[in-house]
């Protein structure tokens, strides 16, 4: 008997992404539609065929992508992208794409109160794909025995000579400009998650400020609320213009 065309595309998927990397992008259902001469309808039933088999899932903005479990970050603590990533067993790498000091951009310059700046860019990869781009700002006078390899190897909390005392975090939506696309390797306009860090020292004033962005479909914030007042309000809140 002829068989279904769409269960034949299901298998030819399956058999791909099997091999993908986890979190991975597949073409999209036009691109699909184009390779194997079939129409969207058809590329969308074999495409939910390979979806209740549990090997990828969709997401509005982003397309799909192979099933990942998503990197779960606690903000219980102060810590690094390496070390929760190494917690959850998975190999964590940077790679530092700018270093430079500049003057800083206003909204930096008004947390850290300094005309001139060290500038870290960088890219985090978890088992080798990408997870997160981060910028990082300190105070000239901090970071001018750093170098380069230094940012590269250890994190910025190892090598700054100050106390800390913690930081504030700040996470909101974002979507992926041409930039962030390329570097993230999701298309423009993809969900992304946006974190802005300001950490301080031990007298409470600010000496890092960083920009976070990560992969909405390959990230989870995890924070433990503790017991309070019964409200239906989520704790922290707040509106945003």
């Amino acid at each position: 008997m002829r068989r279904i065309r769409y269960l034949d595309i299901a298998d030819e998927l399956r058999s791909r992404v099997r091999n993908a990397a986890p979190g991975s992008l597949l073409p999209s259902e036009s691109e699909l539609s184009a390779e194997f001469s079939a129409s969207r309808v058809t590329i969308r039933r074999a495409l939910e065929l390979v979806r209740d088999d549990g090997l990828i899932a969709a997401r509005q903005g982003l397309g799909w992508f192979v099933s990942t479990e998503p990197v779960r970050q606690s903000l219980e603590r102060l810590g690094t992208i390496e070390s929760q990533l190494e917690t959850s067993g998975k190999d964590a790498v940077r790679q530092v794409l700018e270093f430079t000091f500049e003057s800083p951009p206003p909204h930096v310059k008004q947390i850290l109160g300094a005309s001139k700046v060290l500038r870290v860019k960088r890219i985090n990869l978890a088992d080798g794909e990408p997870f997160a781009v981060v910028t990082v700002w300190c105070p000239a006078s901090i970071g001018q025995k750093l170098s380069m390899d230094d940012v590269e190897r250890t994190p910025f909390y190892e090598l700054l000579d100050v106390e800390l005392r913690g930081a504030t975090q700040t996470i909101g939506a974002d979507s992926a400009d041409a930039a962030l696309a390329e570097l993230l390797a999701v298309p423009v306009g993809a969900p992304l998650l946006k974190c802005q860090r300001v950490t301080t020292d031990l007298a409470g004033k600010p000496v890092l400020v960083s920009e976070h962005y990560f992969p909405a479909h390959r990230t989870e914030f995890v924070v433990e609320l503790p017991h309070d007042e019964p409200s239906i309000t989520p704790a922290g809140l707040r509106l945003v213009e």
